[in-house]
């Protein structure tokens, strides 16, 4: 990483092949959490008839649950992943480490300024920049431990006491925030919590496809980071 880019070599290695299928991964099990899961907090009406030929909600709940193990089996992956592969598939996960720097602070403030505006252009980086590594710990990397932490002890609640997900999660969750209700009520707001930072993630990752003069978007489908036209 370069305060200002200018001894970074291009074309640059960058996003490995076991990130970048974690992150479309990722990208497809939320598009699938987040459609199911707005149907079972807003269920569709009561449907005459038997049940066996009304299993819509059925379905969707499996869909959500079984998204949800990829999520989890995914994100594990990606912490594996953070120990054995590239410094940059650390990045996201060091954060904490990084902000004890004076220089990491002062890159900080050098990309804030130029999202506010103040400055016309961004500084260079082969993978995060700090903003988006600082957006990513504590956005998405936090925000997708609560989900699966609660979204578990949820699941355990439905298999009730001796199943796995129950001891491991339900156990514990649900006395610590309170009882289901409340749990429901943390996990449906974190999911919509992800769901804006994914909107506002895909604006910034565009704008700086565009503006930065680097490529973006598509790095993320072939690993490579390049200047454009260069």
């Amino acid at each position: 990483m370069s305060i200002e880019g200018k001894d970074l070599k291009f074309p640059a290695y960058v996003w490995q092949a076991p990130v970048r299928i974690w992150h479309w991964t990722m990208a497809l099990a939320m598009i699938v959490l987040w459609g199911t899961g707005y149907f079972i907090g807003a269920p569709f009406p009561s449907v005459p008839g038997e049940a066996s030929e009304n299993y819509l909600m059925g379905y969707i709940r499996f869909a959500h649950f079984a998204a949800g193990y990829v999520f989890a089996v995914a994100f594990l992956f990606r912490i594996y992943w953070a120990i054995v592969g590239n410094k940059h598939a650390r990045e996201i996960f060091l954060v904490p480490f990084f902000m004890l720097q004076p220089s990491w602070w002062r890159g900080f403030f050098r990309v804030v300024s130029h999202y506010l505006f103040i400055r016309p252009k961004n500084d260079w980086h082969l993978g995060h920049n700090h903003l988006a590594m600082a957006a990513m710990f504590g956005m998405y990397v936090l925000g997708t431990v609560f989900m699966i932490v609660t979204g578990f002890a949820l699941y355990g609640e439905g298999t009730l006491k001796g199943s796995w997900a129950n001891n491991v999660f339900t156990s514990w969750v649900m006395p610590m925030l309170g009882d289901s209700q409340n749990v429901h009520t943390w996990h449906h707001l974190c999911a919509w919590y992800l769901f804006w930072f994914t909107i506002v993630h895909l604006y910034f990752v565009i704008r700086e496809d565009i503006t930065s003069g680097l490529t973006v978007v598509s790095s993320m489908i072939s690993g490579w980071r390049d200047v454009k036209n260069g």
